[in-house]
């Protein structure tokens, strides 16, 4: 499992990144570490990690294990395990997650919900 430290992490502890110019609509599904620097419309599930970087803007309902955001996500995003919101994060929708880290100056609107278990089953409420 990868340290969540976001500081800490660099392009080489990710087997996928999506660059900048790309912007992609509909199901992404995705295993092994993945990094977002473009545009992602629709809905990720994966069983990986999940970066959005400062660059990145996603407009989609997540389910992952961890999720970092550093960059915009409009949407509802559940993570079993943890979802670290960065000092340059935006997030507009509700959360539900384990555990929660949310630097001074990120911007959080909707409401969260902490699971003692780390279950991730929460729909799209």
């Amino acid at each position: 499992m990868i340290d969540l430290h976001s500081d800490a992490l660099e392009d080489e502890d990710f087997d996928t990144i999506l660059s900048a110019d790309i912007n992609f609509s509909g199901t992404l599904s995705f295993e092994k570490p993945f990094l977002i620097r473009g545009r992602v419309r629709g809905e990720i599930i994966a069983t990986g990690l999940l970066l959005v970087d400062q660059e990145g803007e996603v407009d989609a309902y997540i389910n992952a294990p961890q999720v970092i955001i550093r960059g915009a996500v409009n949407g509802n995003v559940t993570a079993a395990d943890k979802i670290e919101v960065s000092a340059t994060g935006r997030l507009h929708g509700n959360i539900k997650t384990q555990e929660i880290a949310m630097e001074p100056g990120c911007k959080f609107n909707g409401s969260c919900t902490m699971d003692e278990d780390g279950s991730n089953n929460a729909g799209n409420s």
